[in-house]
């Protein structure tokens, strides 16, 4: 396997996927642009969507992952039978938990959104609108049992596509609420349950070649099954750190109007690099890592673990600082249209920078919490978490009032940070990787690489300042020519400099 070209797969789908959610996010901005109706149904979203990101981009696939590829080498029988017990046991926590949700939405919503109990029919309208999208939970969940299925056999596209059913459906439950003068927020909610019935549907047919699930309703609890479901909970909150932060960002800033909006805007941007650098990079390696591992191949496990991270690097520095030279252009072009006014832009932008400093630590993140994950560790993880959770809470109650929202990207970079500081220092100190003088050589190619894009970037918008005014109607067709034009200098030059090339990425 390629860890280049099987990264590209699943960054295709996935950028795809993230494109068609700009323009889902462009629609929503133009009709609900930072309103109640935007704030109740961004909380609403909010909930059943970290879920998501914590269960099917990576954090359940960390867990299960190792487990089935253990079992499955054993003998496919009993793969099958391992994956058919922790799929009949996700059901039923699933089922009893949405019912329970459906039951206490308003303590949910209280406690996601605080600052909304002040509005009564904000608050109101947040738990109507939760209820409707809270059954995403279990079809999505259950769909990241089958990609990680997928992603233990090297079959990636399927489970990096799914996502793109969501953002279609809600494109055309505003577009079918628009013509039909419908309830926006209501249909955007009901869309988003039916969009997890139709993932779940589509993985199931790409995931019976190598495993179609069977309802148990009698079955014993084996010790495997009991190690993965140890293991579960520590994996979802390490791995998730960088969402649970936001989550806790996003509780913080319903005290304050508008900020929700900003904060949801302002993550939906730099979301598509992580989705790339960090979770792409991370699902792709973790199979063939957990594998290296049990098969005692220590040569090839350094190589997966250095170019795991090399590549994270390669991806996430020129968005870092393609973001904070273009934030002000990038948010004015993605969401500056009818009810996103320039405040709305300028509020937004200043959230994007400051998320933009910690993208290679989101990034990072995702891969190094593989190496413990490989070696079914999950504790340390865990612990590195929290530290960089309590260290997030801290930041923000402390200088909220201060700062107000702006605190809240500033604290999760910050923590995220630390994290990632605190993973290298663990994973050398106990000779999980050991750096050579290649590492440092290719990292600073790369920094070469960023600072000719940067410089092209900055002169192509200057170039074309005029164009990106509020008002202009085609100014995000100059933002894509922009940095397009600039990507294909960074990959020409990081081609040039050979740190972009398909053998150097060669897990054989």
């Amino acid at each position: 396997m390629n860890l280049l070209s099987s990264t590209s797969i699943f960054s295709f789908y996935t950028l795809l996927s993230r494109i068609l959610g700009y323009l889902r996010d462009i629609i929503i901005a133009i009709f609900l642009g930072t309103s109640v109706y935007a704030d109740a149904f961004f909380v609403a979203f909010r909930l059943p969507n970290t879920f998501r990101r914590l269960f099917a981009e990576g954090t359940f696939n960390a867990a299960f992952i190792p487990s089935y590829a253990e079992e499955n080498l054993k003998s496919k029988e009993r793969g099958k039978k391992f994956a058919d017990e922790v799929f009949n046991l996700l059901l039923i926590f699933l089922i009893v938990t949405v019912l329970l949700i459906e039951i206490f939405t308003p303590f949910l919503v209280y406690i996601i959104a605080p600052g909304f109990y002040n509005n009564p029919d904000k608050f109101s309208l947040a738990v109507e609108l939760t209820r409707i999208t809270f059954p995403f939970l279990l079809f999505v969940s259950l769909s990241s049992l089958l990609s990680g299925v997928l992603n233990t056999n090297n079959k990636f596209a399927a489970a990096a596509a799914a996502p793109i059913i969501l953002n279609i459906i809600l494109i055309l439950s505003m577009i079918i609420s628009f013509y039909l003068k419908l309830n926006f927020a209501k249909n955007l909610s009901i869309g988003v349950t039916l969009a997890g019935i139709l993932q779940l549907i589509i993985l199931l047919f790409f995931t019976k070649k190598y495993y179609f699930p069977s309802i148990i309703l009698n079955f014993r609890i084996r010790n495997s099954l009991k190690r993965f479901f140890k293991k579960l909970l520590p994996s979802i909150f390490s791995s998730g750190v960088t969402q649970i932060n936001i989550l806790i960002g996003t509780i913080i800033a319903s005290f304050q109007t508008g900020a929700v909006s900003y904060l949801y805007y302002a993550d939906r941007v730099y979301q598509i690099n992580l989705a790339i650098a960090g979770i792409a990079v991370g699902t792709v390696a973790l199979p063939s890592l957990t594998k290296s591992i049990k098969n005692n191949d220590k040569n090839k496990v350094n190589l997966i673990q250095n170019k795991s991270i090399e590549l994270s690097l390669l991806l996430s520095l020129p968005a870092t600082f393609g973001l904070l030279i273009a934030s002000n252009q990038i948010v004015n072009s993605l969401f500056g249209y009818g009810s996103f006014n320039v405040l709305d832009i300028s509020n937004t932008s200043l959230a994007l920078i400051y998320f933009a400093l910690g993208v290679p630590a989101f990034a990072l993140i995702k891969v190094l919490s593989n190496f413990y994950f490989a070696r079914d560790n999950t504790k340390s993880p865990f612990y590195i978490s929290f530290i960089s959770m309590i260290l997030n809470i801290l930041i923000s109650i402390s200088f909220f009032k201060k700062y107000g929202f702006i605190i809240i990207p500033i604290a999760t970079s910050i923590s995220t940070w630390v994290a990632v500081l605190i993973y290298f220092y663990l994973l050398i100190n106990r000779k999980i990787i050991s750096f050579e003088n290649k590492n440092l050589i290719n990292f600073f190619k790369i920094s070469l690489a960023v600072f000719l894009m940067c410089f092209f970037l900055h002169f192509g918008l200057d170039y074309f300042e005029d164009k990106f005014k509020y008002g202009y109607n085609f100014k995000l067709i100059y933002l894509l020519i922009v940095v397009s034009l600039s990507a294909g200098i960074y990959l020409l030059a990081a081609n040039l400099l050979g740190v972009l090339n398909l053998k150097n990425f060669k897990l054989k």
